[in-house]
């Protein structure tokens, strides 16, 4: 380059021009070279490439694919490091915050992903995932209360939001409320088709309602949707017997040890000496009638 401006009657490039278009070329490179090995999922290699970038030169976007390699490869403080860089460089964008709340989630900090959700919430009041997630964080800091308010808020910013109207229906359910849960998993089996999620909450409902044949009907439902949904089998092996369908809870376990041979410790070696009916006690007795 400079060759070319002293060919042509220009001034070369000072030595802080040309280091800093060797740098700006080196960021490009290195960054690029991330995305392609990320799009690959060669994430070690990928994060070695943008943490390289990131000391060239502070850039938002560099700092997000960052986050996801780490994430992709399971480094979740790291990629909350990340995304707190974000926040620094970018203070008021909402969407940084909701996946920072996601990523706190993940690892169970509730109390920080609170954090992040109220940063959300003031930035953005409307946002009805920053309230679903706010709600979240309630529920793992043990505040019933305060998560059903914001379910309830989230629900009204988009009554579509199908995941706050279940985790509202397993909370009021949880909290005894079964009118509410009711609410919900009706208006849920309304507008969604066979969802594995809602049909095993609908059935526990049933049970807590008393309505033990439409549970059964829902649970035979489940298991032809998904023959391999063990919650399902259990919980149906605990009704059937509460039902007084020995042989049918029995055809449960058997089906569930077949399919979960740790369902029970030394379950298998133990079938003859302590028999079926007494380790089907054994393995129903603990199960929590909400699924919960």
């Amino acid at each position: 380059m400079g060759f070319w401006k002293t060919f042509f009657g220009g001034e070369p490039d000072s030595p802080e021009e040309e280091k800093k278009n060797a740098e700006a070329k080196n960021f490009d490179l290195l960054k690029y070279d991330g995305v392609k090995a990320l799009r690959i999922h060669q994430t070690d290699y990928a994060i070695r490439c943008f943490r390289e970038a990131l000391k060239i030169h502070e850039d938002p976007e560099t700092h997000d694919y960052l986050q996801r390699a780490l994430l992709a490869s399971g480094q979740l403080p790291e990629a909350l490091v990340e995304l707190q860089a974000m926040l620094a460089l970018q203070p008021g964008n909402v969407a940084v915050m909701v996946q920072a709340a996601h990523v706190a989630f993940m690892m169970e900090d509730y109390a920080q992903m609170a954090d992040f959700c109220e940063q959300a919430i003031a930035a953005e009041s409307n946002n009805a995932l920053a309230h679903y997630q706010l709600a979240q964080a309630k529920l793992g800091l043990g505040d019933d209360v305060t998560a059903i308010a914001q379910l309830t808020q989230s629900i009204a910013l988009n009554e579509q939001r199908g995941e706050a109207r279940l985790l509202r229906a397993q909370t009021l359910l949880r909290m005894g409320d079964l009118k509410g849960a009711r609410e919900d998993i009706d208006w849920l089996l309304n507008h969604t088709v066979d969802h594995e999620d809602v049909l095993m909450m609908a059935a526990r409902l049933s049970v807590a309602e008393g309505k033990q044949e439409e549970a059964l009907f829902i649970y035979n439902k489940v298991s032809e949707l998904n023959p391999f949904q063990l919650d399902a089998l259990r919980e149906r092996g605990r009704l059937k017997m509460d039902m007084g369908d020995k042989k049918g809870a029995e055809e449960d376990m058997r089906h569930l040890l077949e399919l979960n041979p740790g369902e029970l410790d030394g379950a298998t070696g133990e079938y003859q000496a302590e028999g079926v009916e007494k380790m089907m006690k054994r393995a129903y007795s603990p199960i929590n009638p909400f699924g919960i």
